[in-house]
């Protein structure tokens, strides 16, 4: 009796260690990677970090290519159409049309021209994650307030929605791990 107890402490123990300790293997069991190319190729156009982009997919649709959300969002980085339209007019899509956002390399593409359009939008790679995921409204009124009462937006304070507080502080987490663990990959 007493050796299967030591033998499950000992194993729960390692277990706790690996998932802290994050060894590649692992993380790449629990955070995996398609389309390194397409997502190394438009990160490195919009000067992003692959690892950045990488992170958004994974918490956006778990790189599901055909991953649809109740919302109407569409595909790995979960576009909406409207915003998606709003993209290819900016940047000469005449031809785009709602189905090419089941396309990876158009998804990502334009996934990943609005996440520098919204980190130039405001300065901050965390602030433009609380607009992708909240939206820009939401943002810019967060902001306003923060500004009308004299201080600094804070994203850990001043977002007000748990849900999209929790995405930008997990997308950041995931961030470095795809950074360490996928470093060939995506060129990094």
């Amino acid at each position: 009796m007493i050796a299967i107890v030591i033998v499950i402490v000992v194993a729960s123990t390692a277990a706790i260690i690996t998932h802290f300790t994050m060894p590649g293997w692992y993380a790449r069991w629990w955070y995996p990677l398609d389309h390194a190319d397409l997502i190394s190729h438009s990160a490195r156009q919009n000067q992003l970090n692959p690892a950045l982009v990488a992170a958004v997919i994974f918490h956006e649709s778990g790189f599901v290519d055909a991953s649809h959300s109740e919302a109407g969002a569409v595909g790995l980085m979960q576009l909406m159409p409207s915003t998606a339209i709003w993209i290819a007019a900016k940047t000469g899509g005449v031809d785009f049309k709602i189905t090419d956002l089941s396309d990876p390399s158009v998804n990502i593409a334009y996934g990943c021209w609005y996440l520098h359009y919204l980190i130039d939008r405001y300065g901050s790679s965390e602030v433009a994650l609380a607009a992708y995921n909240g939206g820009t409204e939401n943002v810019d009124k967060w902001l306003a307030d923060a500004r009308r009462e004299g201080r600094e937006f804070n994203s850990l304070v001043d977002i007000p929605w748990r849900e999209t507080k929790d995405y930008v502080s997990r997308v950041e987490s995931t961030k470095a791990i795809y950074q360490r663990t996928y470093t060939e990959e995506l060129g990094i």
